[in-house]
């Protein structure tokens, strides 16, 4: 059977009824008619350029998936798309750098829609100690280098935790995204068989976040993570860029994490 591929209509109705609005709700905020929106979702009305943009701006369509929409609704894509090592990248890949040089000597990381490693910073590299070389070839994926076997699954302590933690942040970038991709790797991630429960391991509990608790070479380091995004990007891989970075949850972390870095390689 010949595959059709779905109207701009159709493609608009998924994505509103993904963001749970009604008609009604996506029409008042992009200022028209309910009628006229379920007229382009039915295919009796050909939007705008400009139309089509405002309902995606409304309906926060990530830039990728905005582009399909307007090659669907016969417009050119809207957004560009460069490599990180283009040379009209190279400014956005100097700031994600400096950033990342600044955080040290707390790890930081920059990964893309996929989780895949982009550029980390030199606090990242004592923490892979005995992390299987499999794993580091790249490209690295962030989330099976952490929930891997043979990865630092065996060294967080607190991996349940942890594991639903990053488990629910990948369910919930799916469904902003539709990415199928995302899928998969969720469920490869859900296939790694769990190392056993260390009861006499104590459970440090923050107030204020869900932290990594990760036994190093200097001892056990917790640490709570926080994620950055360029605002307002137009370019489509750098939209999808995120830096993750992680501060120390208390004293001893700072130290340890100094300690890390001092040793030699």
């Amino acid at each position: 059977m010949a595959h059709i591929n779905p109207t701009v209509g159709e493609y608009l109705r998924e994505w509103r009824q993904r963001r749970r609005l009604s008609q009604l709700d996506l029409a008042c905020e992009a200022e028209i008619s309910a009628r006229h929106l379920s007229f382009i979702e039915t295919g009796r009305s050909r939007p705008s350029r400009d139309m089509l943009l405002r309902l995606l701006e409304q309906l926060d369509v990530p830039l990728r998936q905005r582009n399909v929409l307007l090659l669907a609704a016969g417009y050119a894509p809207h957004f560009a798309e460069h490599a990180l090592t283009d040379s009209a990248m190279h400014d956005a890949r100097a700031a994600i750098s400096s950033i990342l040089k600044a955080h040290e000597p707390f790890p930081a990381l920059a990964i893309d829609r996929h989780w895949t490693l982009v550029l980390a910073n030199g606090a990242v590299t004592p923490l892979l100690a005995g992390v299987a070389a499999h794993l580091l070839e790249p490209p690295v994926n962030v989330l099976r280098l952490s929930l891997h076997p043979e990865g630092l699954a065996p060294r967080i302590l607190n991996l349940n935790e942890w594991r639903t933690h990053l488990l629910q942040r990948l369910r919930l970038q799916y469904d902003q995204t539709a990415d199928p991709v995302l899928l998969v790797l969720l469920d490869e991630l859900l296939s790694y068989r769990l190392p056993p429960l260390n009861a006499a391991q104590p459970q440090a509990q923050s107030p204020i976040a869900v932290p990594l608790r990760l036994q190093t070479a200097e001892g056990a380091l917790s640490l709570l993570s926080a994620t950055m995004v360029f605002g307002t990007p137009l370019d489509v891989t750098l939209s999808e860029l995120a830096m993750e970075t992680f501060l120390p949850a208390d004293a001893a972390a700072v130290a340890i994490l100094n300690r890390l870095m001092s040793r030699p390689a």
